[in-house]
């Protein structure tokens, strides 16, 4: 079951973002106080009150403009909104009702969705200054401060409410939700069907068939999980700003983000293309554990090396994830399709693993034995200790006297480091370093 939506729409400089950042948790979107900085949507999940959403930043909206920077920025609010099944408008109440706002609201007024008026900026609950809002036509203002974390809960409260489909948190977390990508007629639904058993999605070799992302429950070995078959993805360039087919590869991306591992399948008669690598980094910038499917190699002609070229191939196409697990599959024949689920069993145990810190400190003192850092502007860094912060994708936080003198490189061995020691196949796993003088996690 999809979590509920809830979609951040506004001018520029309403204060979108902080209230994005407050309500995650956490800092996601990038906050400053000059409009235009959030570009494209900027997803995160959330819950309230037991129940369990995503919620989606957007670039500050200036309709009218017929900048091509900006005419962007409006067709991604379009589609957050065609997506959402709330819509939070924002508006300044320090600034006060200004023509833009009108624009937005007006902007909105096209979508079937329910929206919810919010007048940010107002520390004190100043109820007098959301009189003049009224005006939009849009219903009761809520007033809040997002940088105080004011009115907030009134706000989710009214999201909550406006959830046609409710799920709580229980309900999303019981389940692994595997999302299968790849390029139109790479064979997705068919190795989707095969997996389940059954025909429950169509099948086509016409490429386009799957318009939307598609939610599929099953259980395997006790395990509750979801399938989504998601829209073949092309390049950007193939697709009309306005189609149906821009739409589905956005879901497609959305399931991607909301997924706990990502199958990319591959058509091998096809080779490796230029978009299945430019899927691939979309995977690993989300931090997804991923498995590589190389499908229909029922159809290629095979030599004691055909495997050995193909992995190489993928090794050097996708160097930038070097974590990933490949198979080599069939829909049509079936070959090795039972191995789909026994690695995606894998590589979410491996993005779940959780290193004790003796351990962590172990691996780390014998790298540094073997190969200490280099020294950089006549000081070398030191390494105190290491700890791990969190998993999916596991997270490692070192603990050094100056980070900027320690090299990319380095970081680089001993990410390897750890993975000679620890089997986390299928995941990526992110490093951070922390200076001595540091409270905050930095890169």
């Amino acid at each position: 079951m999809r979590k509920p939506l809830v979609a951040l729409i506004g001018r520029p400089n309403v204060g979108k973002s902080t209230f994005f950042n407050t309500v995650c948790g956490r800092r996601i979107s990038i906050v400053k106080d000059m409009p235009g900085v959030t570009r494209d949507r900027i997803y995160g999940d959330a819950e309230w009150c037991g129940y369990a959403f995503s919620i989606v930043d957007t670039g500050g909206l200036d309709v009218k403009s017929k900048d091509d920077f900006q005419n962007n920025i409006t067709r991604q609010a379009q589609i957050a909104v065609e997506l959402a099944d709330v819509v939070i408008f924002m508006v300044d109440g320090k600034e006060g009702l200004v023509p833009a706002d009108y624009d937005v609201a007006n902007f909105l007024r096209k979508y079937k969705v329910p929206v919810i008026l919010v007048v940010n900026k107002l520390d004190n609950n100043e109820v007098d200054k959301t009189y003049e809002f009224y005006d939009l036509g849009i219903g009761n203002p809520f007033v809040c401060s997002s940088e105080n974390n004011k009115g907030i809960g009134d706000i989710l409260d009214e999201c909550v409410n406006n959830f046609k489909t409710k799920v709580t948190l229980e309900e999303d977390a019981g389940k692994i939700k595997i999302a299968v990508v790849g390029k139109p007629n790479a064979g997705k639904s068919s190795i989707i069907n095969k997996i389940l058993g059954e025909n429950r999605v169509m099948v086509s070799n016409v490429a386009g068939t799957t318009r939307d992302a598609i939610d599929t429950p099953f259980r395997y070995n006790n395990q509750d999980y979801v399938l989504i078959d998601t829209a073949g993805i092309r390049r950007k360039r193939s697709i009309e700003n306005e189609s149906v087919e821009l739409y589905s590869v956005l879901r497609a991306f959305d399931a991607i983000r909301r997924a706990d591992v990502v199958v990319l399948v591959i058509d091998a008669n096809a080779g490796i293309s230029e978009q299945d690598v430019r899927l691939a980094g979309f995977i690993h910038e989300e931090g997804k554990p991923s498995i590589i499917a190389m499908n229909k190699w029922d159809l290629i002609e095979k030599d004691a090396y055909s495997m050995n070229k193909f992995n190489e191939q993928l090794s050097e196409d996708l160097k930038f994830m070097s974590y990933y697990k490949q198979i080599y599959v069939s829909a049509l024949t079936g070959q090795r399709l039972n191995k789909i689920m026994e690695t995606v069993e894998t590589v979410y145990a491996n993005a779940h693993y959780r290193i004790s810190t003796s351990m962590l400190n172990e691996i780390i003192s014998n790298a540094v034995a073997v190969n200490e850092p280099p020294i950089k502007n006549g000081r070398r860094c030191k390494i105190y200790y290491m700890t791990q912060s969190q998993v999916a994708p596991p997270t490692f936080i070192i603990f050094v006297n100056n980070k900027d003198l320690m090299h990319f490189s380095y970081v680089r061995y001993l990410e390897n480091s750890i993975r000679s020691m620890v089997d986390f196949s299928g995941t990526p796993i992110k490093l951070i370093l922390r200076s001595k003088s540091e409270k905050g996690d930095n890169q």
